[in-house]
């Protein structure tokens, strides 16, 4: 064979087996799609409490928007840390979480063994929604003008009593707040619920609460109850009508509860950047945005930078005041 013909046909050799690859070189460098199969929200509360409506409600235009089914698994227990332990610990790059504001701030103080870091082991992905809670009280007790309540509350300095909806809850670190700053001194009695806590002060066994707006609205309305303010800084388009804690002389007070989307902090960061994209756009939808309302929340910045942040200023604020009154649990 001559040397023109041994070159022609290594360069056809080649040519052969550079095409033969080519496929294998594009598949290796082409992401492989995501998500690949069903995508899972654990919701670490029962069936009908707020983070499972807002998953449910939510899990319908993801799933058209990531083009696989969404479902929503829930698993409650210990306040939601159950949940948040669940979806830290998922390792198949198809779990999120819908955690409440308490398991990814306070939690971690309150708890001497919690199973997850909530800021090593879990990742922002979207701020569904925020609420203040409102500050209740019977209509007897509310006779002339807010700050005369105060000064009623003030004076009579431990022989009232407040209720929540347990130890470390939102509405016992909020109300221990505004003790702080109004310098009033009710005692905490915790309930399991709301109900039995508005029940508790029809019958005057508790003088005075702080429970969403949705809870407590009914027994306003029907006149049995007096809202007194909402708890946070501003006042809110939930409770336009009522006072902030600015207004009555709390302004160190700025306290809202909150649900947002968490995912492991293993998960690749370009899974969790489609996700919060995708998420922002629902939740930045007219009609998502009214439904949420109308069911007692305020869709505010639900970037993932947003939530960070709110989840770093929370956990200081509850850091604090769970360390100064030594609240634990077990």
């Amino acid at each position: 064979m001559t040397p023109t013909k041994r070159s022609f046909l290594a360069r056809a050799t080649l040519s052969t087996l550079s095409l033969a690859l080519l496929p294998l070189a594009a598949s290796a460098q082409a992401p492989a799609p995501w998500p690949s199969k069903a995508l899972r929200i654990v919701v670490g509360y029962p069936a009908g409490s707020s983070p499972d409506v807002q998953a449910r409600l939510l899990a319908e235009p993801l799933a058209r928007a990531l083009g696989q089914p969404v479902v929503v698994d829930n698993k409650p227990g210990a306040s939601g840390n159950i949940g948040a332990d669940i979806t830290a610990k998922a390792d198949d790059g198809h779990t999120i979480g819908v955690i409440g504001n308490g398991p990814l701030t306070s939690s971690k103080f309150l708890y001497a063994k919690l199973p997850y870091d909530p800021l090593k082991d879990l990742a922002p992905i979207a701020l569904i929604g925020t609420a203040p809670l409102v500050w209740v009280a019977p209509k007897s007790a509310v006779t002339g003008s807010v700050s005369d309540y105060i000064k009623q509350t003030r004076a009579s300095g431990d022989t009232l009593a407040y209720g929540s909806v347990g130890a470390g809850s939102g509405g016992h670190l909020g109300m221990e707040l505004v003790k702080e700053q109004l310098g009033i001194k009710p005692l905490h009695v915790p309930f399991n619920g709301g109900p039995p806590i508005l029940n508790a002060m029809m019958g005057g066994q508790v003088h005075m609460t702080l429970l969403p707006a949705v809870t407590v609205a009914p027994l306003v309305q029907a006149g049995k109850l007096t809202a007194v303010a909402v708890t946070s800084a501003k006042r809110s388009p939930l409770a336009p009508d009522l006072p902030s804690m600015q207004e009555i002389g709390a302004s160190g007070v700025n306290i809202e509860v909150w649900n947002a989307f968490m995912a492991p902090a293993k998960m690749p960061a370009a899974h969790q950047a489609r996700l919060s994209s995708e998420l922002g756009k629902i939740l930045g939808s007219r009609e998502i945005r009214q439904k949420l309302f109308l069911q007692g929340w305020k869709v505010d910045d639900s970037s993932p930078a947003a939530l960070a942040q709110r989840i770093k200023s929370d956990t200081a604020i509850y850091g604090d005041l769970i360390a100064k009154k030594g609240i634990k649990l077990e």
